[in-house]
């Protein structure tokens, strides 16, 4: 068996389905997580001309010298997201891990899904898994771009 591809491909974030208000959601919140647990994390707020709706916009260290780029959306319980682009899936599950342990209030509350996996036709978001470190986090992410034929 050949060892997976290292894809790069960004991945959506989002709260459970019927569930938007169930992460208690803010960029005022998610701005003070990001800054307290990525100390060399940089935040630009601006409005999304797509929706005119306020986004923060981020850079943070998910490994030493590994830096993922995302944007955050939250200005109503149906219309939250977050996003983490151009990445593999081991570095999204680092991301993935802190948003389920440090973020979210409950560890079954985040689902996700990837730009390759909708460019290849796959819209239907996977859960996380609701323990495991970021490897368990890693090979679930790597099963959802195998099974959309990304990786």
């Amino acid at each position: 068996m050949s060892a997976p591809r290292n894809v790069r491909t960004t991945f959506g974030f989002y709260p459970p389905e019927d569930g938007g208000a169930s992460w208690q959601a803010g960029l005022e919140t998610f701005t003070d997580a990001v800054e307290r647990d990525f100390a060399d994390s940089v935040l630009e707020r601006r409005v999304a001309p797509l929706r005119g709706v306020e986004v923060l916009d981020f850079d943070i260290e998910v490994a030493p010298d590994v830096w993922g780029t995302g944007t955050a959306a939250m200005p109503s319980p149906e219309y939250t997201y977050i996003t983490l682009g151009n990445v593999t899936a081991d570095e999204a599950a680092v991301f993935a891990q802190w948003l389920r342990d440090s973020y979210v209030p409950s560890p079954t509350g985040v689902r996700f899904i990837s730009s390759a996996a909708m460019e290849n036709g796959d819209e239907n978001p996977w859960s996380l898994p609701a323990t495991g470190d970021a490897a368990a986090i890693t090979a679930v992410m790597r099963d959802h771009l195998t099974a959309a034929g990304a990786e």
